[in-house]
């Protein structure tokens, strides 16, 4: 483990204080007018730049990497069975199609017991199968007596599932305003963020650059933004994730790896654990589908990931602790007391960090 003097890295290195009023509440508007901090690792230099810029650092032949996966609106509003109880059900993943079986958590927990059912609009109904966590359930919708089949019942009821932090109501533009321009499958719970820069016109200048923007797939779930709960980062499990990588992306981006000319710049976190998690034995990407439980923290080896853009997290989580593997943790906190220093915002509607 990574350590600073004698001390060894803990939880409690990931914590700092967070000005509520950097907290970003909306995006920016254009998107790729929000700024970019440029770190350089090898020169030890940290320069501001705004993110449309972000072309300036790439060249013909280099490789962007970017996760496709689509928010969907997973956060129901219902009532519980006689006592007509409010009750809010976070869907987290489906379990079986043809059962219409989910793993959800559920709020009030301690009302919400095996064998209850749970009402919501338009003829959606649910029955509590089993308890998983405390306050996490698996429940069996029904949706025979609506007119809609159970996914579209869903889009219509569901809400979108703006992170906690976020401390507005949720507004109908923010089921675009909480997509990135790569969303095409349909599967998380939550944005992956530093997607949420890009503008269909910045993407066309680095295509016409020459650079490759390539997708893989990871659905966000909540186990990416769970409470890291041990000072012994060691004793930190994930939660499993789904994630695929099609030949084409593990060819361009293998070939971009073994050019001295070209690099593989990794679009956020939820990337970097794909591409860090799918791997041939000469450490070169995999076209593989599968589930990842993979935590990265200081001290990590990357073998693909060359270069990360990747927002501010939050202190002592998960996404914080990538980013500190990648840049150094001595630098990253440089980096995060500048931000706060300069007033960049923060979280998932925040500015972005270009790591090279």
């Amino acid at each position: 483990m990574l350590t600073l003097g004698t001390e060894r890295l803990k939880l409690t290195h990931f914590k700092y204080e967070v000005p509520r009023d950097l907290i970003a509440k909306y995006p920016a508007d254009p998107r790729d007018s929000s700024r970019l901090m440029v770190v350089d690792r090898a020169k030890k230099t940290i320069e501001h730049r705004y993110f449309h810029e972000i072309t300036e650092y790439f060249t013909s032949g280099d490789v962007l990497v970017v996760n496709d996966t689509k928010v969907f609106p997973a956060r129901l509003h219902g009532r519980k069975e006689k006592t007509d109880a409010k009750i809010e059900v976070f869907l987290l993943r489906e379990l079986n199609a043809r059962s219409r079986l989910w793993d959800v958590i559920v709020d009030p927990a301690r009302k919400i017991r095996i064998g209850n059912k749970l009402f919501f609009n338009n003829g959606l109904t649910a029955e509590v199968i089993d308890n998983t966590t405390s306050r996490g359930r698996t429940i069996r919708f029904d949706c025979e007596g609506a007119n809609e089949n159970l996914y579209q019942l869903i889009d219509r009821e569901g809400q979108t599932p703006l992170p906690p932090y976020i401390k507005r109501e949720v507004e109908e533009e923010d089921v675009a305003r909480y997509q990135t321009i790569f969303a095409e499958h349909r599967g998380a719970v939550a944005a992956p963020t530093a997607g949420l820069h890009f503008t269909p016109r910045l993407v066309n200048e680095l295509i016409e650059k020459g650079v490759q923007v390539l997708p893989i797939t990871l659905h966000v779930g909540l186990g990416t933004f769970s409470n890291v709960g041990v000072e012994d980062l060691t004793k930190h499990r994930m939660n499993s994730e789904y994630y695929s990588v099609s030949k084409l992306t593990a060819d361009e981006v293998n070939k971009a790896l073994d050019s001295s000319d070209n690099h593989v710049t990794i679009c956020g976190t939820t990337v970097v654990r794909t591409v860090e998690t799918s791997l041939t034995v000469s450490r070169h990407l995999k076209a593989k589908t599968g589930w990842t439980d993979k935590f990265i923290y200081p001290p990590y080896e990357f073998a693909v990931t060359e270069r990360l853009i990747t927002n501010f997290h939050m202190p002592a989580s998960t996404l914080m602790m990538l980013t500190a593997a990648f840049t150094g943790y001595e630098l990253l906190k440089e980096a995060y007391a500048v931000a706060i220093e300069e007033k960049y915002r923060l979280y998932s509607f925040g500015d972005a960090m270009l790591i090279i």
